[in-house]
């Protein structure tokens, strides 16, 4: 079952996501569509780490020896209580996809060939 975990953003607004519910063991279960219960950090913060990772993925790819004309980088999120986002685990929750593309030379370049 799913648990309702509240977001804080930095401005104040309330943000509510549905969190699979990891917890082992007895519990108490209520008939309402699950618990609200509150992050530990604010939601801003909960993405801040994927923010740095993409940052990070996109310098690689970026400034690295392939020099693409385009880099995107698709991250699967997934928010939990504790840990805020993580990237997601397996593809069923979402994965990390990376695409490069480079462009033919414009005109007046050199021919190929």
């Amino acid at each position: 079952m799913d648990e309702l975990v509240e977001f804080t953003t930095d401005s104040g607004a309330s943000v509510v996501v549905a969190v699979e519910d990891e917890s082992r063991g007895a519990r108490p279960v209520s008939r309402g569509d699950g618990v609200l219960r509150q992050a530990g950090q604010t939601f801003d913060g909960a993405l801040e780490s994927i923010h740095t990772a993409a940052e990070s993925a996109l310098r690689v790819f970026r400034d690295g020896e392939l020099k693409p004309d385009a880099v995107e980088i698709e991250f699967g999120v997934k928010l939990t209580a504790e840990a805020g986002a993580v990237i997601a685990k397996t593809s069923m929750e979402g994965h990390l996809v990376v695409k490069l593309s480079w462009t033919p030379a414009a005109a007046g370049g050199t021919p190929a060939g």
